[in-house]
C-alpha cells in the first residue's frame, strides 16, 4: 500500500509539473519558411493550385498507401476542397483552398479529425528568374487546451521535415515534366548528335525473343504493357512521375536470330518490388552518340549502323545501345525512339 501511495503522489508530482510548464507554452504556433525550387513558377503553381496534384507529391498524403482522398468540385483553385482518412494510421481530416490570387497566393486550411480549429497555410509565390520559383510557407497552428500545448513545442520541425520530403517528390515531378516537354520541342532527326548524358535507375524485365520478321516489335510492345502496368497499378505512379521507357540491348544483335534486351522505366529511387519477375538496371552516365528515328521498327537497323561506324571512325569503345521510346512502341504501327550509343575511350 505504501508503494501505491508513493506512486501516486510520484505521478501527480509530474502531472503538476507538466502543467506548470505548459504555462510557458504558447497555446498556438505562428512560423515561416522558405524554400526555392529550379522550375519555372508556371510549371510550380499547378502542383500547389490543384488539389489532386497537390497530395500527389506532398509527403503528408503521399507518405501513406491506406490514404484514401475525395476531391470535391471546383478540384482547383478557390473552393476546391477534399476528405482525407487513413484508418491503420488514425489520420483524417479536410483541406479546403480559403483565398487564391494565380500564381502569386494561396490560402488553404487543414482540419484534422474532429478538430474544429484548422491549421492556416498561406503560401506566397514569386518568380526568381524564368526557371526558379521562390515560395514561403506562412503557417498558424491551432489553438490547443492548456493540456495538450506540448504539441507545440516540435509542431514546426515536424511541418520543416515534412516539407523537406515533400520538395524532394515535386523536384522529382517536376524534372519528368520538364525534360519531356523540352525533348518533345527539340527533336531533330536522322542527325547524329553527341550528348552528356546523366544516369538513369530502371525498373524493367530481361527479356529473350526471337528475331524475325515482327517477333522484335510485338515482343516489345507485350513486355511496355507488362513494364507499364506494374508501375503505374502496382507500384501506384503517375506518368509526370518517370521518364520515357529505355531498351537496353547489345548494339549489334539487330543482326541475331535471337535477341536479348532489358526493358525498364526510369524511376527517382529504388523501393521495394516483391515480384521477382523485375529488377532495376543502373545506366552510369556517359557521351553519347544520339540519332532520334521515327518510322517502321525493322528501318532503325541503318540509323544503329550510323552510330557504330561513327564510333569505329573516331576510334571510341562502346557500351549498351539505348533505345528510349519517346511514344508508347505499338504493334504494326510506326515507333518514335531516341537511339543513343554511350562511347568511350
Amino acid at each position: 500500500m505504501r508503494w501505491f501511495k508513493f506512486g501516486v503522489l510520484a505521478v501527480l508530482l509530474l502531472l503538476g509539473i507538466y502543467a506548470a510548464s505548459m504555462y510557458f507554452v504558447e497555446e498556438s504556433k505562428t512560423f515561416t519558411v522558405e524554400k526555392e525550387i529550379s522550375y519555372p513558377i508556371e510549371k510550380v503553381y499547378p502542383q500547389f493550385n490543384n488539389l489532386q496534384n497537390f497530395t500527389r507529391w506532398n509527403h503528408y498524403f503521399s507518405d501513406s498507401r491506406n490514404m484514401t482522398i475525395d476531391y470535391f468540385s471546383p478540384y482547383e483553385g478557390q473552393g476546391a476542397a477534399l476528405s482525407f482518412n487513413d484508418e491503420k494510421a488514425g489520420k483524417r481530416g479536410d483541406m479546403f483552398i480559403r483565398y487564391e490570387n494565380p500564381f502569386s497566393t494561396l490560402k488553404y486550411q487543414l482540419f484534422e479529425g474532429k478538430e474544429s480549429n484548422p491549421y492556416l497555410i498561406n503560401i506566397k509565390f514569386k518568380m526568381v528568374s524564368p526557371t526558379k520559383t521562390k515560395m514561403t510557407w506562412f503557417v498558424h497552428t491551432p489553438k490547443q487546451p492548456w493540456m495538450k500545448r506540448s504539441v507545440n513545442l516540435w509542431s514546426e520541425s515536424d511541418f520543416v521535415e515534412n516539407l523537406d520530403k515533400s520538395m524532394v517528390s515535386l523536384s522529382n515531378i517536376l524534372s519528368n515534366k520538364v525534360d519531356k516537354d523540352q525533348l518533345l520541342t527539340s527533336i531533330k532527326y536522322d542527325s547524329l548528335m553527341v550528348e552528356e548524358a546523366e544516369g538513369n535507375l530502371l525498373l524493367g524485365v530481361n527479356v529473350s525473343t526471337p528475331n524475325k520478321g515482327d517477333q522484335l516489335i510485338k515482343n516489345i510492345v507485350l513486355n511496355h504493357n507488362k513494364v507499364f502496368n506494374f508501375v503505374t497499378n502496382d507500384l501506384d505512379k503517375r506518368e509526370d512521375e518517370f521518364g520515357f521507357p529505355v531498351l537496353l540491348t547489345d548494339a549489334n544483335n539487330y543482326r541475331d536470330k535471337e535477341v536479348a534486351y532489358f526493358y525498364g522505366i526510369p524511376l527517382s529511387k529504388r523501393i521495394g518490388v516483391s515480384d521477382n519477375n523485375f529488377s532495376f538496371r543502373t545506366v552510369n552516365p556517359s557521351k553519347q552518340y544520339v540519332i532520334y528515328f521515327q518510322g517502321n521498327y525493322k528501318n532503325r537497323v541503318r540509323a544503329i549502323q550510323e552510330l557504330l561506324q561513327r564510333a569505329k571512325k573516331d576510334s571510341m569503345r562502346y557500351g549498351e545501345l539505348q533505345q528510349m521510346f519517346i511514344e508508347p512502341p505499338q504493334e504494326g504501327g510506326d515507333v518514335n525512339v531516341k537511339l543513343s550509343l554511350p562511347v568511350y575511350r
